[in-house]
């Protein structure tokens, strides 16, 4: 999520620069509407990508996937969470003051924070159901900072090819899709 919030500050403090008149900046935030709608769709895919992985890297068992589904299921709403103010945060970019970009940014901020707590609470059951395999799989899956973690795991799909930010990089991959908030 900071990767996304830098991408979107940068764009932010350098969208007031291109300023233009009224006309344009219409078709401006027709053409944001429309990019937000993909970007919202591409976040969602990301959410499912994740969801499958780590099905696939903790080796749910057939007895854990009620807990799973339930995990699954949060992941799911908190990614449609964050789609949705994303959405909204880009489609009000020409009108919105530098007040008003300090709210939306607290507003997603606050969300992410109760999302994850969201996010524990479905995940607590299913790490007690976790064998102690799974729960070592689990460990590493969700450890932030190294090569096994959710900003730098290589057989993660949305890391394939790419290389891992350091780990104090301003713009580390904390976003909904990278984190199991997904965000």
């Amino acid at each position: 999520m900071k990767k996304a919030f830098v991408i979107l500050a940068a764009s932010l403090s350098m969208s007031g620069a291109f300023a233009q008149s009224a006309a344009p900046a219409a078709s401006a935030t027709a053409a944001a509407a429309s990019s937000a709608d993909v970007r919202a769709a591409q976040h969602q895919q990301r959410v499912e990508e994740r969801i499958t992985w780590l099905h696939t890297q903790l080796k749910i068992t057939p007895e854990q996937e009620p807990q799973w589904k339930t995990f699954a299921d949060v992941m799911r709403s908190n990614g449609e969470t964050m789609s949705s103010l994303f959405k909204q945060r880009a489609e009000s970019e020409s009108s919105r003051n530098a007040l008003d970009d300090m709210k939306q940014y607290a507003q997603i901020a606050q969300a992410h924070a109760d999302d994850m707590q969201k996010l524990v609470s479905a995940f607590e059951p299913l790490y007690t159901s976790l064998s102690p395999e799974q729960k070592k799989l689990a460990d590493q899956a969700f450890r932030h900072g190294n090569e096994h973690g959710p900003s730098g795991n290589p057989g993660h799909p949305k890391h394939k090819g790419r290389a891992r930010p350091s780990a104090g990089a301003a713009a580390s991959d904390t976003d909904a899709a990278s984190t199991p908030a997904a965000q």
